[in-house]
Parts: C-alpha cells; structure tokens; sequence
C-alpha cells in the first residue's frame, strides 16, 4: 500500500509558503545591507540635511537683507506704503510741526520791533500769547497734516527714501553722511526735504515768516534698541553673504539627499525640514517685534514703531511663506512618486481619473493619433521637462512670493495632467502602465502587493 497524498488543503498552503519565502527573499536582497561605509555616508547625510535646515532662515535673511542695500526699487517699494500709515503720518506731522515751530516762536516778533515799544508788546504777549502760539501751532500742524496726507507727500516720502538709500551702505558700515544715520542705539531718516516742502506749503498758505525759516536737518527715528549695534553688524555680515547662503543651503541638501541610502525619504525630510527652519524664522520675527516695542523709550510713538517694523519685515515674511510653500510641495511631490501604499493609491486614481476623462473624449470623436503615440513614448521625458522648464521659472524668479511658487505648483500640476490626458497607448502594445497581467481592464491596480525591486 503506497503512501497517502498529501490533502488538498495541505498543498495549497505549502504552495502559499513557498511564495512568501520568495518574496521574502527579494525582500532581503533588495534592503541594503549596513555595511560601515553605507553608516557613515547615512551619518554625513543626516549632518548636511541639518546643515542645510540650519542655513534656511539664513539664507532667506541674507537674501533679504542684501535686495534691501543693493536694489533701490525694492527698498522703495518697502517703504512706500509708510507714507500711507495714518500711525506714521501722525508721528511725521508732529515731527514737522515741533521742528517749524522751533523757528515760529511768538517772541520772535520782538525782534521787529522798536525797542521803545518793546515793554507793550510784552505786557500784551503775557495776556494773549499763549494764545497767540497755540492758535499758530494749530495751524501750522493743520497744513502739515495737509500736506502729508495729500498725494504729495507720498512722492515726497519716496523720493527722500531714494536719496536716503544711496546712504544706507554707509549707515550700515557706520560711516558718516547720508541720509539715514546710525548713531548710538537710534536709527533716524533726515526729514529734510519733508520740512522744505511744508515750509513752501505754509507760505502759500500765508505763513510769510516760513519762508525766512532756513534749512532744518531734522530726524525722524526709525528704530530705537539697545542691541541696534548688534543688529547692524548682523545685517552687513548677512549682507556681505548676499545669496551665497541659500546656494549653500541648497547644494548641503542635495548633497544629503545623494549620500542617503532611501534618497526619496531623505528628500521629504530635507524638504520638509527647510520648511520648518522658515517657519522658526517667522516665529522668531513675531518674538522680536514684541521684545522690540517693549523696549522702546516712552518718547517714540508705539505705533509708528509697529508700522515700520512691519512693513520693514513685509517681504522677509512673504519670503518666509515662499520657502514654506516650497518645501511643501516639493516633499508632497517626493512622497507621491514614491513606493508606498498610499501614494500608489493617489498614482492610481490620477492615471484612472485622466483616462476615464480621455476615453469619455474619444467616445465623442477626439482622435489623438501621431500626438497621443508621442506622447506614450516620451511621457517620462516629457514629466521631467515640465519639472526642470518650473525649477527654472523659480530659480530665474527675481522674487518669488509665496502666490508665484503656489502658481508655479498649479501649473506643473496642469501640464502633468494634460501629459496624462494626451498618454494614448497604441493598440496591441500590451497592457497599459501599472496594470499587473491578468488583472481585468476595469479594475484598478492592486496596491496591496509588494513590488520587487
């Protein structure tokens, strides 16, 4: 009598073994082995991404810092909307007005008079000259504020800030002359020709003796800090580093990203960490701004002091949210072209959503034909230069906000589907992309297998 068979269900699950043992064993062949030159390239890795996250807010206040000294245009367009800033023109109306009146004291009139009738003339400035001064301060405060408030004043702010400009070096290195001026903890603006203009203003509004007033250098304080020493020295290193550091920033997580053994892992964290190093920066500009008002002398007015700092720091922020942005995406793009599961299933869903839209398109008369052939044989071509032709678009960017690489992720993401859309697979070539064989046309791929590598 010969042995008995083996049962039916005996077999199957030693058939199931024997694939998971293979699997298993691809597995294995496919992990990297940790071998001490793969550890210490993992280790430099793991150094040039922190690196690299380290230098982002750098590099984004060094390029900040280097657009406000050496580009006028970008300045100005900073500082111009200060001459729109009801806290700012109050506190330049006060200014202006304290420093006209410097020259406008009713006294004055005494040294028009004779001095015989000079001992009147005081006896009737002690009963109405307080009057007399307040009734002529409010009027001359009344056409400052005129004039700030007018569209004048506004060009009058920009082109002080254009001269102002071409000093802002020399304030920074602390030498001497220019408008803008460094001295001890204050930073100041000479409001110069803001005076000239309202002196013009006050005599055509019948203020003759304005026009007898002579040139008055007076300041306005655009910052007050103990620590504006430090401060300067900062921004002239970080001005002096001009975009060197995000280049560094840039080339230490590339490098990072090479040298680790799971490049597309590595690439999330390096993209999300940059991401995070902007995001401590924007933290750390908020902290600053209340140590900074804070600390301010009880003489400088609080809330032109929070309008400047703010529009000072307006495009460091939108820089800020750029990078942000950036890292965001570009960590989303790296996730989704990746092995796993989930990104499997949002791969599967684009190509199934696209085709379901072109065979929708087809039923109706489009015929792709020589393109659609084109398009199938060069896709992953295609993909790559739609990705280098948006890499280019924000490297060449003078710029970017955080809308412009918002805009540019749109847009990539509208020539990949259109890409998608335009894949037409020729007739007869086989089964089409990420389908596994014997799997029915109307069902999605699994993603619930283990791929081989």
């Amino acid at each position: 009598m010969g042995s008995a068979s083996p049962a039916p269900d005996d077999a199957v699950a030693a058939s199931e073994l024997g694939e998971l043992r293979e699997r298993m064993a691809r597995l294995e062949q496919s992990q990297p082995r940790i071998t001490p030159g793969r550890l210490l390239a993992s280790l430099l890795s793991a150094l040039l991404i922190l690196l690299a996250c380290v230098l982002t807010p750098l590099g984004v206040l060094s390029v900040w810092a280097n657009s406000q000294v050496t580009d006028t245009d970008r300045y100005l367009a900073t500082v111009a909307p200060l001459a729109r800033n009801p806290a700012v023109q109050a506190a330049v109306t006060d200014r202006a007005t304290d420093a006209i009146m410097g020259y406008l004291p009713v006294n004055a009139i005494l040294g028009q008079v004779a001095p015989a009738d000079r001992p009147l003339l005081n006896t009737l400035l002690g009963t109405v000259g307080g009057a007399i001064t307040d009734g002529l301060t409010g009027f001359v405060r009344s056409q400052v504020a005129s004039v700030v408030g007018s569209d004048a004043f506004a060009n009058i702010w920009t082109q002080a800030n254009r001269s102002a400009h071409a000093s802002l070096d020399k304030a920074l290195t602390g030498e001497d002359g220019g408008a803008v001026q460094i001295q001890g903890n204050t930073v100041t603006l000479d409001l110069a020709p803001l005076i000239d203009q309202a002196k013009s203003r006050l005599v055509a509004g019948g203020v003759s003796l304005a026009g007898k007033i002579p040139e008055i250098h007076t300041s306005f304080v655009l910052a007050d800090s103990e620590n504006v020493g430090r401060i300067r020295t900062s921004l002239r290193l970080l001005q002096l580093a001009g975009f060197w550091v995000p280049v560094l920033a840039v080339l230490s997580a590339a490098a990072g990203v090479l040298l680790a053994v799971r490049r597309r892992r590595a690439l999330v964290t390096a993209a999300l960490g940059m991401a995070v190093g902007a995001g401590l920066l924007s933290i750390g500009l908020t902290v600053f701004r209340a140590l900074y008002l804070d600390r301010l002398p009880v003489t400088v007015d609080q809330a032109a002091a929070g309008a400047i700092y703010d529009t000072l720091v307006h495009f460091l922020r939108g820089t800020v949210r750029a990078v942000i942005t950036l890292g965001v995406l570009v960590a989303l793009g790296a996730w989704v072209t990746g092995s796993g599961r989930h990104a499997g299933s949002v791969r599967s869903l684009w190509r199934e959503g696209f085709g379901a839209v072109r065979r929708r398109a087809q039923q109706l008369g489009l015929r792709l034909g020589a393109v659609g052939r084109f398009v199938h044989r060069f896709k992953a071509w295609l993909c790559r230069l739609a990705v280098a032709v948006a890499v280019v678009l924000f490297v060449t960017w003078s710029y970017p906000t955080d809308l412009v690489v918002l805009w540019l992720g749109v847009g990539l993401l509208a020539a990949l589907g259109v890409l998608e859309f335009l894949d037409e697979q020729p007739v007869g070539l086989g089964r089409p992309p990420g389908r596994p064989p014997g799997q029915p046309p109307g069902q999605p791929p699994s993603v619930g297998t283990i791929p081989a590598r």
